[in-house]
C-alpha cells in the first residue's frame, strides 16, 4: 500500500516540554503547498472518504487521536495517530477515511497542491474503476 509512517524528529526540554519538526527535503519528500487542520469533530465521527489522483499529503495528529483507514482497492490497513510525534504519509490512489477516537483531537495535513476539486475521487466505486483502467493498472 503507498504510506509510510514517520517519526515526527523531537526535542525536549526537562520541564519546558517539547518541540517536533519536520524539513522539506529530509523528512517530507514533496513540496508542500497547503496545510489545513480538522478539529471539533465529536469521538467516533468519520470524515474523508475519498482519494487522490495526484496529490501527495502528511497527515499528523497533535493533539488527541485519529484513526487512518487506508484502501488500496486490493486490500485495508489503519494506522493510529495517536502521538504528537508520528505522521502518516499518504501518496496518491489510496482511499481514506478518517475516524475520530478521541474528542477534541486535532488532525493537521500538510499537502502537496493547492485545493483542486477535480483531484478528488468521491465515489468508491469510481475510485475502483480508475485503479483497475488507470495509470496505476496493475497496482495489486
Amino acid at each position: 500500500m503507498n504510506y509510510e509512517v514517520i517519526d515526527i524528529r523531537t526535542v525536549s526540554s526537562k520541564g519546558k516540554g517539547a518541540l517536533s519538526y519536520l524539513e522539506i527535503g529530509k523528512d517530507i519528500l514533496f513540496d508542500i503547498l497547503r496545510v489545513y487542520y480538522i478539529y471539533g469533530v465529536p469521538s467516533g465521527t468519520k470524515r474523508g472518504g475519498h482519494a487522490h489522483r495526484k496529490l501527495k499529503q502528511l497527515l499528523f495528529c497533535p493533539y488527541g487521536s485519529v484513526e487512518i483507514i487506508m484502501d488500496d482497492g486490493c486490500g485495508r490497513e489503519s494506522v493510529l495517530l495517536d502521538r504528537a510525534d508520528k505522521g502518516l504519509v499518504v501518496l496518491p490512489c489510496i482511499w481514506r477515511e478518517m475516524k475520530w477516537i478521541s474528542e477534541d483531537s486535532v488532525l493537521c495535513a500538510a499537502v502537496s497542491m493547492y485545493y483542486d476539486e477535480s483531484d478528488y475521487i468521491r465515489d468508491y466505486d469510481e475510485f475502483l474503476r480508475y485503479i483497475r483502467d488507470g495509470e496505476i493498472n496493475g497496482i495489486c
